[in-house]
């Protein structure tokens, strides 16, 4: 989703790519009224239709925007007659992931999609004087089973837009930080077509794709078509995630172990089609009952967010943990009086 120009590469001949599914959207004619997002509650003001303040806007969570025709991404959850036992790897805490997509210079951008590079160089120096290290967040996952991950701060970038490679890995390396590109495994190369007001931005390109991936730096898979996935038929989902890893991993030459839910729309069915593809975990971006490590929550981080917004998010994120943990007791009392009436 960059700006700036760039050579755009084919695929090599050994690469095949699927045809991209059907693309979708939501209407964005109204950009100042709150737009309801997967697993995330209305607000009061929300649901009188009351246009949010500016405030309220830049601390809502932020998804990426659909494109015109997609399915629309269910604003809750849908209730699941399965057991608790069979959400996957339900957890009580969750690690702190930031969430970003570009870093570049936009004069408009109605997403907030974009953090400049300086700003972005801000946020990072402020992790690092706080003694914190941001890192992938397939090794995020790892030292947190080792219980080694106090410390650490996975650092995501959605979408797979060029100037990662450009602007972000450059600031990253100068402070010894690693991160993860989540890229659209049939559209390297192109373009964000999906978004229908913002700025068109290039992504990143299969022999980008292949050099960060052999420097190093974590490559997930972001589906196909950048499609959402709840609702989706059993071989859509299939093709969503098993056949984007496949080819993801053509393209860095190893395992891709990381999956990110395109504009963060996730219910029971994904989950259990990631976990069953292969993944070892998977990013959201709302707490919801599903939260765990097929549904990771994540801070959005936009270029309004300095030292004091990204310290209320840190604790908000903590907040979210505390009632998501709640409300899995509530269901679980629950299922557990329904399962002894005889």
């Amino acid at each position: 989703m960059d700006a700036e120009r760039g050579t755009v590469r084919s695929a090599p001949s050994g690469v095949r790519r699927p045809a991209a599914p059907t693309a979708g959207g939501r209407r964005t004619d109204a950009p100042h009224t709150a737009t309801p997002r997967a697993g995330v509650p209305l607000t009061e003001t929300q649901r009188a239709g009351v246009p949010l303040t500016e405030t309220q806007r830049a601390d809502a969570p932020h998804t990426d925007p659909p494109h015109p025709g997609a399915r629309r991404p269910p604003a809750r959850l849908p209730r699941s007659r399965r057991p608790l036992a069979d959400l996957p790897s339900a957890e009580t805490t969750s690690p702190w992931i930031l969430m970003y997509h570009s870093v570049a210079v936009e004069k408009e951008d109605p997403y907030r999609l974009t953090v400049s590079p300086e700003r972005f160089a801000e946020q990072i120096a402020w992790l690092h004087r706080r003694g914190k290290r941001g890192v992938s967040v397939r090794e995020l996952m790892r030292a947190r089973a080792a219980g080694r991950a106090d410390r650490l701060v996975g650092l995501s970038f959605d979408d797979g837009y060029a100037d990662f490679a450009r602007h972000a890995v450059p600031i990253l390396q100068a402070y010894g930080f690693t991160a993860t590109a989540y890229v659209v495994a049939d559209l390297l190369g192109r373009a964000n077509d999906w978004d229908a007001e913002g700025p068109r931005k290039t992504l990143l390109t299969v022999q980008e794709v292949t050099d960060l991936a052999a420097a190093g730096w974590e490559i997930g898979s972001h589906g196909l078509g950048h499609q959402a996935l709840p609702g989706l038929p059993a071989d859509v989902l299939t093709a969503q995630t098993r056949d984007s890893r496949r080819l993801l991993e053509e393209v860095v030459g190893g395992p891709v172990t990381g999956f990110c839910y395109p504009y963060g729309a996730v219910d029971l069915a994904a989950t259990l089609a990631v976990r069953d593809a292969g993944y070892d975990y998977a990013c959201a971006i709302a707490h919801s009952p599903l939260t765990g490590r097929y549904a990771l929550p994540r801070c959005y981080v936009g270029d309004r967010d300095g030292a004091w917004r990204l310290r209320a998010k840190r604790g908000r994120h903590r907040l979210r943990d505390t009632v998501t943990e709640l409300r899995r007791h509530r269901l679980a009392a629950r299922a557990g009086r329904l399962r002894r009436v005889p």
